[in-house]
């Protein structure tokens, strides 16, 4: 090989590498200065807002109600200090509002009422359902009686109607709670009012927030509430 032809050889190497380099260049600069879309996070099946627009972005946890001591109900997690958070296990546990329920010394008159109102399947099926659940102190306080006449087979109905009042679609959990008005399953609405860290559903207060189960979310309440007539 001529030395011309040497040389000429090694400029048209240099000229391929430097044409490379200033493709790779431009596509390097086209892919950086490409905007990046994020996507957004699917939504969870099992987080249904209520009708209503009580939901928003989680906040900050709920703690204790000031001026009442807080009932622990067996199957439910309390912090150190008293404050009212999510239990330590935040994931579901694989049982389901039922199991959990009927697990639990505070609400026996609960699960009695379920099974009395044939409601132990529906809140033991795929949901997901948010429970604001009456304590056993929360019926005790109801007239002398109420809950006996309520368990009759005569009062089926109008028992169901009551429980199912408590009952609202969707797992709903304190952080996505905000004062406003939701429908129940019953088909009337609940009043949800946020003041600080306290949550009053109607006139009850809730005294155990964020009890996850496999179908839904338990809240505890201090008191029964009862739906229009």
């Amino acid at each position: 090989m001529s030395r011309y032809t040497f040389k000429k050889s090694i400029a048209a190497t240099l000229g391929l590498a430097v044409v490379s380099t200033g493709l790779f260049i431009g596509i390097s600069t086209h892919a950086q200065n490409t905007p990046t879309v994020n996507p957004s996070p699917a939504a969870s099946p099992a987080t249904t807002p209520p009708t209503g627009g009580t939901m928003t972005k989680p906040g900050d946890s709920m703690s204790k109600p000031a001026g009442g001591a807080m009932t622990k109900p067996d199957a439910m997690s309390k912090p150190a200090g008293g404050a009212m958070t999510k239990p330590a296990t935040a994931a579901p546990t694989g049982k389901t509002i039922v199991d959990l329920a009927s697990k639990s010394k505070s609400f026996t008159t609960l699960v009695a009422a379920l099974k009395a109102a044939d409601l132990v399947d529906t809140l033991a099926g795929e949901g997901p359902f948010t429970v604001f659940a009456p304590t056993n102190a929360a019926f005790a306080k109801l007239p002398k009686g109420t809950v006996a006449n309520l368990l009759k087979p005569e009062n089926k109905e109008q028992l169901k109607k009551i429980l199912t009042y408590h009952v609202v679609p969707g797992a709903v959990t304190s952080k996505m709670l905000k004062s406003g008005q939701v429908d129940s399953v019953e088909g009337s609405k609940i009043t949800i009012k946020v003041s600080g860290k306290t949550v009053m559903v109607n006139k009850a207060r809730v005294i155990m927030a964020d009890v996850k189960a496999s179908n839904g979310v338990i809240h505890a309440i201090d008191t029964v509430i009862m739906p229009a007539k």
